[in-house]
């Protein structure tokens, strides 16, 4: 079965799904993972550091573009742990895919489900205080709504920790729950291939943290570890 896992920005993938992503693949299933944005460019500082400014010099942006390249390469390094058959980067801008007609987000992801054929599709949750989160997610139910020529069978949503739960007074309130229990080690592993975007406990973004909500998820569901995602659209 052909799987879409779309993505606002690199460690995205693994913080919301890297176990699903794990067991998916493991079960035989082929999953492309597409990343959004840049992921760099609303730091506007070299260094991986983020700064107040909001103009950069031609010499910030190209550190900025050096580091893209090497966020990529983790990236790539990542779902290869998770057994993801392929990633794909496009060039939307960092932080600001509000600033890009939503009609050309949509397209973009209508261009690889055509390509592509997934039966499922996994996007951002729209309960999420990042602006490229809640155009994924619009744009992915505009995309993948239900058509002759569109194969895909199930939608579902994911959070992403650090921006999710951050989302008032409205919440995201998951209502599937994935066991990743055998795969917890492997998200793990594959989120510390993100050198530079993993954070030190008590940071949402950081190795404890993540082992704690999936086993909050996993307390919810009766798994040791679970992710949870929220199901948006299912055609039998």
């Amino acid at each position: 079965m052909n799987i879409l896992v779309i993505a606002a920005h690199p460690d995205d993938e693994v913080l919301g799904l890297g176990g699903t992503i794990k067991k998916l693949s493991k079960n035989g299933n082929n999953v492309k993972i597409v990343i959004m944005a840049t992921g760099i460019k609303a730091r506007r500082s070299k260094n991986y550091s983020n700064s107040e400014k909001y103009e950069i010099d031609e010499k910030i942006s190209d550190d900025l573009d050096f580091q893209i390249q090497l966020l990529r390469k983790e990236s790539i390094k990542s779902s290869k742990i998770l057994g993801a058959k392929s990633i794909d980067f496009l060039n939307f801008p960092d932080n600001e895919m509000d600033t890009v007609s939503l009609l050309e987000v949509t397209k973009s992801i209508e261009k690889i489900i055509s390509n592509f054929k997934p039966e499922i599709v996994y996007t951002h949750t729209n309960f999420d205080v990042n602006i490229d989160h809640r155009i994924c997610n619009q744009a992915t139910l505009v995309a993948t709504r239900p058509q002759a020529k569109n194969k895909v069978k199930e939608v579902l949503s994911y959070e992403v920790p650090s921006s999710t739960e951050w989302y008032f007074p409205s919440s995201f309130s998951p209502n599937v729950f994935v066991n990743i229990s055998n795969e917890i080690s492997a998200k793990k592993n594959a989120l510390k291939c993100y050198t530079n975007e993993i954070e030190n406990f008590p940071h949402p973004r950081s190795v404890e943290a993540i082992d704690a909500i999936s086993k909050k998820w996993g307390s919810v569901s009766g798994f040791k570890h679970a992710e949870a995602f929220y199901l948006l659209r299912k055609l039998d």
